[in-house]
Protein backbone atom coordinates (compact mmCIF):
# COMPACT_ATOMS: atom_id res chain seq x y z
CA UNK A 1 0.00 0.00 0.00
CA UNK A 2 1.42 3.40 -0.95
CA UNK A 3 0.94 6.15 1.32
CA UNK A 4 -1.64 8.73 0.25
CA UNK A 5 -2.58 12.46 1.61
CA UNK A 6 -6.12 13.74 -0.19
CA UNK A 7 -4.42 17.20 -0.54
CA UNK A 8 -6.75 20.20 -0.97
CA UNK A 9 -4.34 23.82 -1.53
CA UNK A 10 -6.49 26.40 -1.33
CA UNK A 11 -3.24 28.98 0.58
CA UNK A 12 -1.11 28.01 -2.19
CA UNK A 13 -3.63 29.42 -4.76
CA UNK A 14 -3.76 32.52 -3.28
CA UNK A 15 -0.69 35.03 -4.73
CA UNK A 16 3.03 35.59 -4.35
CA UNK A 17 3.29 37.89 -1.58
CA UNK A 18 1.65 34.91 0.88
CA UNK A 19 3.64 32.83 0.20
CA UNK A 20 6.65 31.39 -1.65
CA UNK A 21 7.14 27.94 -3.99
CA UNK A 22 9.48 25.88 -1.71
CA UNK A 23 10.36 21.98 -2.10
CA UNK A 24 11.54 20.49 1.29
CA UNK A 25 15.77 19.90 0.72
CA UNK A 26 16.09 16.06 0.56
CA UNK A 27 18.31 14.66 4.06
CA UNK A 28 20.64 11.85 4.07
CA UNK A 29 19.34 8.79 5.70
CA UNK A 30 15.74 9.46 7.26
CA UNK A 31 14.47 6.89 9.48
CA UNK A 32 11.11 6.55 11.06
CA UNK A 33 10.60 7.55 14.74
CA UNK A 34 6.92 7.85 15.15
CA UNK A 35 3.77 8.17 13.01
CA UNK A 36 0.43 9.43 14.85
CA UNK A 37 -1.73 6.59 12.82
CA UNK A 38 -5.44 8.13 14.91
CA UNK A 39 -4.39 11.33 13.39
CA UNK A 40 -3.69 9.91 10.05
CA UNK A 41 -6.73 7.97 9.87
CA UNK A 42 -8.90 11.13 10.28
CA UNK A 43 -7.26 12.75 7.60
CA UNK A 44 -8.04 10.40 5.40
CA UNK A 45 -4.34 8.98 4.76
CA UNK A 46 -3.46 5.93 3.49
CA UNK A 47 0.21 4.70 5.07
CA UNK A 48 2.52 2.75 3.14
CA UNK A 49 5.94 1.10 5.06
CA UNK A 50 8.38 2.38 7.47
CA UNK A 51 10.69 2.93 4.85
CA UNK A 52 8.23 5.07 2.38
CA UNK A 53 6.56 6.90 5.26
CA UNK A 54 10.48 8.02 6.25
CA UNK A 55 11.04 9.22 2.74
CA UNK A 56 7.39 11.15 2.91
CA UNK A 57 7.86 12.46 6.22
CA UNK A 58 11.81 13.74 5.07
CA UNK A 59 10.66 15.34 2.35
CA UNK A 60 12.60 13.34 0.40
CA UNK A 61 9.52 11.94 -1.70
CA UNK A 62 6.85 13.91 -2.94
CA UNK A 63 3.39 13.27 -2.61
CA UNK A 64 1.04 13.61 -5.11
CA UNK A 65 -1.08 16.88 -4.82
CA UNK A 66 1.15 18.36 -2.77
CA UNK A 67 2.01 21.86 -3.25
CA UNK A 68 5.13 23.00 -0.80
CA UNK A 69 4.78 26.44 0.27
CA UNK A 70 6.76 28.59 2.59
CA UNK A 71 4.66 31.33 4.61
CA UNK A 72 5.12 34.72 4.41
CA UNK A 73 4.44 36.54 8.04
CA UNK A 74 5.54 39.60 10.39
CA UNK A 75 5.39 39.22 14.03
CA UNK A 76 6.89 41.25 17.59
CA UNK A 77 9.29 38.85 19.05
CA UNK A 78 9.71 40.57 22.81
CA UNK A 79 7.98 43.58 22.01
CA UNK A 80 10.31 44.69 19.00
CA UNK A 81 8.94 44.34 15.19
CA UNK A 82 10.42 42.64 12.68
CA UNK A 83 8.52 43.16 9.27
CA UNK A 84 9.53 39.94 7.46
CA UNK A 85 9.71 36.33 9.45
CA UNK A 86 7.98 33.58 7.15
CA UNK A 87 8.53 29.77 7.77
CA UNK A 88 12.08 29.87 8.13
CA UNK A 89 12.20 26.52 8.83
CA UNK A 90 9.34 25.10 7.36
CA UNK A 91 7.11 24.06 4.40
CA UNK A 92 3.80 23.70 4.33
CA UNK A 93 2.44 20.92 1.95
CA UNK A 94 -1.19 21.32 1.63
CA UNK A 95 -4.57 21.52 3.39
CA UNK A 96 -6.43 18.12 4.01
CA UNK A 97 -10.09 18.18 5.35
CA UNK A 98 -10.59 15.74 7.87
CA UNK A 99 -13.20 13.56 8.04
CA UNK A 100 -15.69 15.63 9.71
CA UNK A 101 -15.26 18.30 7.34
CA UNK A 102 -12.43 20.47 9.17
CA UNK A 103 -10.03 21.80 6.98
CA UNK A 104 -6.58 20.90 8.25
CA UNK A 105 -2.48 22.10 7.50
CA UNK A 106 -0.18 19.56 6.97
CA UNK A 107 3.24 20.86 7.48
CA UNK A 108 7.15 19.90 7.81
CA UNK A 109 8.93 21.49 10.36
CA UNK A 110 13.31 21.64 10.21
CA UNK A 111 12.84 20.94 6.64
CA UNK A 112 15.83 23.02 5.03
CA UNK A 113 16.46 26.67 4.60
CA UNK A 114 13.87 28.51 2.86
CA UNK A 115 13.91 32.46 1.32
CA UNK A 116 12.70 33.40 5.11
CA UNK A 117 15.47 31.42 6.90
CA UNK A 118 17.46 35.24 7.47
CA UNK A 119 20.59 32.81 7.80
CA UNK A 120 19.83 30.05 9.71
CA UNK A 121 20.01 26.29 8.69
CA UNK A 122 16.64 25.73 8.21
CA UNK A 123 16.91 22.12 10.19
CA UNK A 124 16.07 21.25 13.53
CA UNK A 125 17.59 18.84 15.92
CA UNK A 126 15.99 15.68 18.26
CA UNK A 127 14.93 17.56 21.10
CA UNK A 128 12.90 20.06 19.96
CA UNK A 129 11.00 17.87 17.54
CA UNK A 130 10.29 15.67 19.97
CA UNK A 131 9.09 17.47 23.05
CA UNK A 132 6.91 19.32 20.49
CA UNK A 133 5.38 15.53 19.75
CA UNK A 134 5.28 15.03 23.49
CA UNK A 135 3.62 17.90 24.76
CA UNK A 136 1.06 18.87 21.58
CA UNK A 137 -0.25 15.40 21.62
CA UNK A 138 -0.64 15.42 25.59
CA UNK A 139 -2.10 19.19 25.05
CA UNK A 140 -4.64 17.88 22.29
CA UNK A 141 -5.52 14.81 25.29
CA UNK A 142 -5.82 17.39 28.06
CA UNK A 143 -8.63 19.33 25.60
CA UNK A 144 -6.50 22.20 25.22
CA UNK A 145 -7.02 23.70 21.40
CA UNK A 146 -3.45 23.13 19.63
CA UNK A 147 -1.58 22.18 16.67
CA UNK A 148 -0.79 18.18 16.53
CA UNK A 149 1.78 16.34 15.65
CA UNK A 150 1.20 13.87 12.62
CA UNK A 151 4.67 12.04 12.59
CA UNK A 152 8.43 12.45 13.80
CA UNK A 153 12.08 11.37 11.48
CA UNK A 154 15.42 10.71 12.20
CA UNK A 155 17.31 12.65 9.10
CA UNK A 156 20.94 10.76 9.37
CA UNK A 157 22.48 14.23 9.62
CA UNK A 158 24.09 16.33 12.43
CA UNK A 159 23.05 20.05 12.72
CA UNK A 160 25.34 22.28 14.34
CA UNK A 161 24.24 24.10 17.50
CA UNK A 162 26.08 25.96 20.51
CA UNK A 163 26.68 22.41 22.21
CA UNK A 164 28.12 21.39 19.29
CA UNK A 165 26.47 18.64 16.24
CA UNK A 166 23.02 16.89 17.41
CA UNK A 167 21.34 14.78 15.35
CA UNK A 168 18.95 16.15 13.01
CA UNK A 169 14.84 15.11 12.78
CA UNK A 170 11.68 16.50 11.29
CA UNK A 171 8.02 17.03 12.89
CA UNK A 172 5.29 16.81 10.58
CA UNK A 173 2.69 19.20 12.25
CA UNK A 174 -0.63 19.32 11.74
CA UNK A 175 -2.69 22.69 12.12
CA UNK A 176 -6.10 24.23 11.65
CA UNK A 177 -4.34 26.58 9.88
CA UNK A 178 -0.38 28.28 10.29
CA UNK A 179 -2.10 32.27 10.08
CA UNK A 180 -0.70 34.05 12.62
CA UNK A 181 -1.45 37.49 14.35
CA UNK A 182 1.74 38.47 12.15
CA UNK A 183 0.11 37.14 8.90
CA UNK A 184 -1.69 40.49 9.08
CA UNK A 185 0.90 42.70 10.48
CA UNK A 186 3.22 41.13 7.61
CA UNK A 187 0.47 43.02 4.93
CA UNK A 188 -0.26 46.10 7.04
CA UNK A 189 3.41 46.74 7.99
CA UNK A 190 3.86 47.03 4.07
CA UNK A 191 0.39 49.14 3.10
CA UNK A 192 -0.53 46.40 0.92
CA UNK A 193 -4.08 47.01 1.80
CA UNK A 194 -5.68 44.71 -1.45
CA UNK A 195 -3.46 41.98 0.29
CA UNK A 196 -4.67 42.58 3.77
CA UNK A 197 -8.16 42.55 2.60
CA UNK A 198 -7.86 39.10 0.78
CA UNK A 199 -5.96 37.90 3.51
CA UNK A 200 -8.87 38.84 5.79
CA UNK A 201 -11.28 37.51 3.84
CA UNK A 202 -9.58 33.92 3.86
CA UNK A 203 -9.09 34.17 7.48
CA UNK A 204 -12.99 34.43 8.23
CA UNK A 205 -14.04 32.05 5.64
CA UNK A 206 -11.50 29.49 7.24
CA UNK A 207 -12.17 30.31 10.65
CA UNK A 208 -14.76 32.46 11.49
CA UNK A 209 -17.41 32.69 8.71
CA UNK A 210 -19.81 34.15 11.23
CA UNK A 211 -17.87 37.49 11.18
CA UNK A 212 -19.31 39.98 8.94
CA UNK A 213 -16.80 42.63 9.21
CA UNK A 214 -13.13 43.06 11.17
CA UNK A 215 -14.84 43.90 14.52
CA UNK A 216 -16.40 40.93 14.31
CA UNK A 217 -13.92 38.90 13.81
CA UNK A 218 -11.71 40.58 16.11
CA UNK A 219 -13.92 39.44 18.52
CA UNK A 220 -14.44 36.48 17.52
CA UNK A 221 -10.28 35.85 17.77
CA UNK A 222 -10.24 37.51 21.00
CA UNK A 223 -12.88 35.52 22.42
CA UNK A 224 -10.32 32.21 21.72
CA UNK A 225 -7.43 33.54 22.61
CA UNK A 226 -8.96 34.56 26.15
CA UNK A 227 -10.11 30.73 26.52
CA UNK A 228 -7.10 29.69 25.30
CA UNK A 229 -4.72 31.63 27.95
CA UNK A 230 -7.37 30.72 30.60
CA UNK A 231 -6.64 26.84 29.71
CA UNK A 232 -3.21 26.67 29.54
CA UNK A 233 -3.46 28.61 33.15
CA UNK A 234 -5.42 26.15 34.68
CA UNK A 235 -2.36 23.20 33.65
CA UNK A 236 0.54 25.34 34.66
CA UNK A 237 1.74 25.76 30.92
CA UNK A 238 3.65 28.28 29.97
CA UNK A 239 4.25 28.72 26.75
CA UNK A 240 7.62 30.69 26.82
CA UNK A 241 7.48 32.69 23.56
CA UNK A 242 4.09 34.55 23.07
CA UNK A 243 5.40 36.26 20.21
CA UNK A 244 2.45 37.98 17.67
CA UNK A 245 4.03 35.04 15.06
CA UNK A 246 3.31 32.84 17.62
CA UNK A 247 -0.59 33.57 18.13
CA UNK A 248 -2.73 31.12 15.69
CA UNK A 249 -5.87 33.04 14.12
CA UNK A 250 -7.49 29.64 14.96
CA UNK A 251 -7.17 30.22 18.93
CA UNK A 252 -4.75 26.91 18.75
CA UNK A 253 -1.47 26.67 20.68
CA UNK A 254 1.30 26.66 18.42
CA UNK A 255 5.18 26.86 17.92
CA UNK A 256 6.18 25.17 21.33
CA UNK A 257 9.81 26.00 21.87
CA UNK A 258 10.99 26.90 25.52
CA UNK A 259 7.53 25.53 26.74
CA UNK A 260 7.40 23.98 30.32
CA UNK A 261 4.94 23.16 32.95
CA UNK A 262 5.16 23.68 36.41
CA UNK A 263 6.05 21.62 39.21
CA UNK A 264 5.87 24.20 42.12
CA UNK A 265 3.43 26.69 42.08
CA UNK A 266 4.98 30.21 41.54
CA UNK A 267 3.32 32.73 39.63
CA UNK A 268 6.31 34.36 38.19
CA UNK A 269 7.62 31.00 36.60
CA UNK A 270 9.86 31.62 33.71
CA UNK A 271 11.31 28.60 31.73
CA UNK A 272 12.86 30.24 28.51
CA UNK A 273 16.16 30.66 28.37
CA UNK A 274 16.10 33.85 26.63
CA UNK A 275 13.43 35.60 28.25
CA UNK A 276 15.79 37.41 30.56
CA UNK A 277 13.12 39.98 31.91
CA UNK A 278 10.22 37.50 32.41
CA UNK A 279 7.74 39.08 29.55
CA UNK A 280 6.55 35.78 29.26
CA UNK A 281 6.22 34.48 32.54
CA UNK A 282 3.23 32.28 33.60
CA UNK A 283 1.59 35.13 35.14
CA UNK A 284 1.63 37.05 32.63
CA UNK A 285 0.14 35.70 29.63
CA UNK A 286 -2.71 37.19 29.88
CA UNK A 287 -1.84 40.63 29.68
CA UNK A 288 0.45 39.22 26.85
CA UNK A 289 -2.37 38.24 24.96
CA UNK A 290 -3.97 41.54 25.53
CA UNK A 291 -1.13 42.80 24.04
CA UNK A 292 -0.60 40.70 20.89
CA UNK A 293 -5.14 41.10 20.43
CA UNK A 294 -4.01 45.12 20.51
CA UNK A 295 -2.01 44.48 17.54
CA UNK A 296 -4.09 42.14 15.45
CA UNK A 297 -6.42 45.20 15.95
CA UNK A 298 -3.96 47.71 15.07
CA UNK A 299 -3.15 45.83 10.91
CA UNK A 300 -7.22 45.07 11.16
CA UNK A 301 -7.80 48.95 11.11
CA UNK A 302 -6.39 49.94 7.22
CA UNK A 303 -9.66 47.44 6.49
CA UNK A 304 -12.12 49.91 8.14
CA UNK A 305 -13.82 52.82 6.07
CA UNK A 306 -14.18 55.03 9.13
CA UNK A 307 -10.81 54.63 10.75
CA UNK A 308 -11.03 56.84 13.97
CA UNK A 309 -14.51 54.98 14.57
CA UNK A 310 -12.61 51.52 14.11
CA UNK A 311 -9.42 52.56 16.26
CA UNK A 312 -12.42 53.58 19.13
CA UNK A 313 -14.18 50.12 18.38
CA UNK A 314 -11.46 47.93 18.35
CA UNK A 315 -9.81 49.58 21.55
CA UNK A 316 -13.06 48.84 23.35
CA UNK A 317 -13.10 44.82 21.99
CA UNK A 318 -9.13 44.84 23.41
CA UNK A 319 -10.22 46.80 26.72
CA UNK A 320 -12.88 44.53 27.77
CA UNK A 321 -10.30 41.66 27.51
CA UNK A 322 -9.04 41.40 30.45
CA UNK A 323 -12.44 40.94 32.14
CA UNK A 324 -13.12 38.15 29.45
CA UNK A 325 -9.92 36.22 30.26
CA UNK A 326 -10.57 36.41 33.93
CA UNK A 327 -14.28 34.89 33.01
CA UNK A 328 -12.47 32.26 31.82
CA UNK A 329 -9.84 31.30 34.28
CA UNK A 330 -12.84 31.35 36.86
CA UNK A 331 -14.34 28.93 35.23
CA UNK A 332 -10.98 26.74 34.51
CA UNK A 333 -10.28 26.87 38.15
CA UNK A 334 -13.67 26.26 39.67
CA UNK A 335 -14.03 23.33 38.13
CA UNK A 336 -10.35 22.44 39.20
CA UNK A 337 -12.10 22.40 42.83
CA UNK A 338 -15.33 21.16 42.00
CA UNK A 339 -17.50 24.12 40.88
CA UNK A 340 -19.82 24.02 38.60
CA UNK A 341 -21.07 27.76 38.28
CA UNK A 342 -18.14 29.40 40.62
CA UNK A 343 -19.15 33.07 41.42
CA UNK A 344 -16.95 36.06 41.66
CA UNK A 345 -16.59 35.41 45.21
CA UNK A 346 -15.05 32.11 44.64
CA UNK A 347 -11.81 34.06 43.01
CA UNK A 348 -10.83 34.84 46.25
CA UNK A 349 -11.24 31.01 47.50
CA UNK A 350 -9.01 29.94 44.05
CA UNK A 351 -6.50 32.95 45.24
CA UNK A 352 -5.85 31.84 48.31
CA UNK A 353 -5.14 28.67 47.67
CA UNK A 354 -2.57 29.31 45.08
CA UNK A 355 -0.96 31.73 47.54
CA UNK A 356 -0.57 29.00 50.19
CA UNK A 357 0.79 26.35 47.39
CA UNK A 358 3.28 29.63 46.29
CA UNK A 359 4.29 29.72 49.85
CA UNK A 360 5.38 26.18 50.30
CA UNK A 361 6.16 25.30 46.41
CA UNK A 362 3.61 23.05 46.85
CA UNK A 363 3.11 21.16 43.23
CA UNK A 364 0.61 22.36 40.76
CA UNK A 365 -0.26 19.78 39.25
CA UNK A 366 -0.48 16.58 42.15
CA UNK A 367 -2.22 19.26 44.63
CA UNK A 368 -5.14 19.44 42.41
CA UNK A 369 -4.91 15.80 41.60
CA UNK A 370 -5.02 14.88 45.51
CA UNK A 371 -7.45 17.33 46.52
CA UNK A 372 -10.92 15.34 45.63
CA UNK A 373 -8.82 12.54 46.54
CA UNK A 374 -8.32 13.91 50.73
CA UNK A 375 -4.93 13.65 50.63
CA UNK A 376 -3.63 17.36 48.90
CA UNK A 377 -2.45 18.38 52.60
CA UNK A 378 0.87 15.76 51.65
CA UNK A 379 2.04 17.97 48.87
CA UNK A 380 2.97 20.57 51.55
CA UNK A 381 5.68 21.02 54.40
CA UNK A 382 3.67 22.70 56.35
CA UNK A 383 0.49 21.31 56.16
CA UNK A 384 -1.83 24.17 58.51
CA UNK A 385 -2.30 26.64 56.17
CA UNK A 386 -3.91 24.39 53.85
CA UNK A 387 -5.77 22.70 56.14
CA UNK A 388 -7.11 26.29 57.32
CA UNK A 389 -8.45 26.72 54.13
CA UNK A 390 -10.21 23.08 53.15
CA UNK A 391 -12.60 23.91 55.93
CA UNK A 392 -13.66 26.48 53.45
CA UNK A 393 -13.56 24.73 51.00
CA UNK A 394 -15.55 21.72 52.05
CA UNK A 395 -18.14 24.53 53.47
CA UNK A 396 -18.48 25.64 49.94
CA UNK A 397 -18.59 22.55 47.45
CA UNK A 398 -20.84 20.54 50.32
CA UNK A 399 -24.10 21.80 48.16
CA UNK A 400 -22.19 20.94 44.87
CA UNK A 401 -23.62 17.68 42.85
CA UNK A 402 -20.73 15.69 40.96
CA UNK A 403 -18.00 17.95 42.42
CA UNK A 404 -15.41 14.77 43.16
CA UNK A 405 -16.17 13.49 39.20
CA UNK A 406 -15.88 17.23 37.84
CA UNK A 407 -12.25 17.65 39.88
CA UNK A 408 -11.12 14.25 38.29
CA UNK A 409 -12.02 15.39 34.47
CA UNK A 410 -10.56 18.83 35.39
CA UNK A 411 -7.32 17.89 37.40
CA UNK A 412 -4.90 15.38 35.22
CA UNK A 413 -2.84 12.25 36.59
CA UNK A 414 -0.21 13.62 34.38
CA UNK A 415 1.55 16.22 32.11
CA UNK A 416 4.81 16.45 30.33
CA UNK A 417 6.87 16.95 33.10
CA UNK A 418 10.83 19.11 32.38
CA UNK A 419 12.62 16.51 33.68
CA UNK A 420 10.71 13.15 32.63
CA UNK A 421 11.14 15.54 29.31
CA UNK A 422 15.17 15.85 29.06
CA UNK A 423 15.70 12.60 30.19
CA UNK A 424 13.20 11.22 27.34
CA UNK A 425 15.43 13.38 24.63
CA UNK A 426 18.72 11.89 26.45
CA UNK A 427 17.71 8.14 26.10
CA UNK A 428 16.47 9.59 22.45
CA UNK A 429 20.11 11.18 21.41
CA UNK A 430 21.56 7.55 23.12
CA UNK A 431 19.13 5.84 20.49
CA UNK A 432 16.31 4.73 23.10
CA UNK A 433 12.65 6.09 21.77
CA UNK A 434 11.41 3.71 24.34
CA UNK A 435 11.01 6.31 26.97
CA UNK A 436 9.67 8.39 24.03
CA UNK A 437 6.90 5.88 23.05
CA UNK A 438 5.80 5.57 26.85
CA UNK A 439 4.90 9.02 27.30
CA UNK A 440 2.94 9.17 23.95
CA UNK A 441 1.27 6.46 25.25
CA UNK A 442 0.78 7.73 28.69
CA UNK A 443 0.12 11.51 27.55
CA UNK A 444 -2.75 9.96 25.23
CA UNK A 445 -4.92 9.22 28.25
CA UNK A 446 -3.79 12.24 31.06
CA UNK A 447 -6.38 11.62 33.31
CA UNK A 448 -6.35 8.09 33.77
CA UNK A 449 -4.30 6.81 36.75
CA UNK A 450 -2.33 4.02 34.53
CA UNK A 451 0.77 2.02 36.15
CA UNK A 452 3.26 4.37 34.49
CA UNK A 453 1.33 7.42 36.07
CA UNK A 454 3.18 7.40 39.13
CA UNK A 455 6.60 7.54 37.75
CA UNK A 456 5.59 10.22 35.13
CA UNK A 457 3.43 12.12 38.23
CA UNK A 458 6.99 12.32 40.45
CA UNK A 459 8.46 16.19 40.32
CA UNK A 460 11.76 16.06 40.10
CA UNK A 461 14.43 16.13 42.97
CA UNK A 462 16.98 19.12 43.39
CA UNK A 463 18.74 17.80 41.16
CA UNK A 464 16.25 16.96 38.67
CA UNK A 465 14.83 20.54 38.74
CA UNK A 466 14.99 21.88 34.77
CA UNK A 467 15.44 25.45 35.16
CA UNK A 468 15.73 26.85 31.76
CA UNK A 469 13.92 25.44 28.56
CA UNK A 470 15.56 26.52 24.93
CA UNK A 471 14.20 27.91 21.69
CA UNK A 472 13.06 24.98 19.15
CA UNK A 473 16.13 25.48 16.89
Amino acid sequence: MQTTIPFHNTYAQLPAPFHTPQAPVPVASPSLIAVNRPLAADLGMTLGDDDELAEIFAGNRALPGAAPIAQAYAGHQFGGFSPQLGDGRAVLLGEVITSGGARRDVQLKGSGRTPYSRGGDGRAWLGPVLREYVVSEAMHALGIPTTRALAAVRTGERVLRQDGPLPGAILTRVASSHLRVGTFQYFAARGDTASLARLFGYAVQRHYPGAQDPGAFLRAVIARQAALVAQWMGLGFIHGVMNTDNTSISGETIDYGPCAFMDGYFADQVFSSIDRQGRYAYSNQPHLIVWNMAQLATALVPLMPDQDAAIADFTEAVHAMPDLIEGERLRVFGAKIGLAEPSEGDATLIGDLLQIMEESGADFTNTFRALARGKAADEFTDPSPFRAWETRWKSRIESEPDWRARMEAANPAVIPRNHRVEEMIAAAVAGDDAPFQRMVEAFARPYEDLEVSAYLAEPPSPDQIVRETFCGT
